[in-house]
């Protein structure tokens, strides 16, 4: 028997998620249609009002409701930092962390030639007017330790230091309460080369 085409739709829908594959969405629609319709209520709406409300900021590139987020309208940032990070979830991290109290810049990507992302689809000019404004003095590329973010980091880097920016990247090894045992070699290796002096 065929499903009704708005299960269909909905399916369809749910697949557009990262992640969700066909029996994924499958799933979560008939949850949402037997169990929690409500729920389903709120996703919607939820969904219609992120849609109409946000934006991107004007300075960073993050989600807001308005022409600033409140990162970049904070009185109390450092203007002479910018964090480039790739995605909102990652400036989110960072945040979380409150080790940071400079600006950011998303870019809502990274650089992926294959997939079609190139130097325009992740705003580089918008970063490179925002870098070079005359306040910023550091440049902190924080995009994730992957080939495309390192590669997006190497790019920006080049691109920065060729304007006379001081451009660093977040350091990465052996998580906080790790054992070495645990930790792989890839990333142990690095630790080992990126260590410094004990203070």
């Amino acid at each position: 028997m065929k499903s009704p085409t708005s299960l269909e739709r909905l399916i369809e829908a749910l697949r557009v998620l990262p992640g969700v594959g066909p029996k994924s969405a499958q799933r979560m629609a008939y949850h949402l249609l037997q169990r929690d319709r409500n729920g389903a209520l709120r996703l919607g709406q939820a969904i219609d009002q992120a849609l109409v409300r946000l934006q991107h900021c004007e300075k960073c590139n993050d989600l807001t409701e308005g022409e600033l987020c409140a990162v970049c309208a904070a009185p109390t940032r450092n203007p002479a930092q910018l964090a480039v990070v790739e995605m909102p979830a990652d400036l989110m991290m960072m945040e979380q962390t409150q080790s940071y109290s400079g600006l950011y810049f998303v870019l809502m990507g990274r650089l992926s030639p294959l997939d079609g992302v190139g130097p325009r689809e992740i705003h580089l000019d918008r970063l490179i007017k925002r870098a070079t404004d005359g306040v910023v003095t550091e440049v902190v590329l924080a995009t994730n330790f992957t080939t495309e973010g390192e590669a997006t980091a190497h790019a920006i880097a080049e691109l920065l230091r060729a304007r006379g920016l001081k451009v660093t990247r977040i350091a990465r090894g052996v998580p906080v309460g790790g054992e070495l045992e645990h930790v792989d070699s890839g990333t142990l290796a690095q630790a080992v080369l990126d260590r410094r002096d004990w203070v």
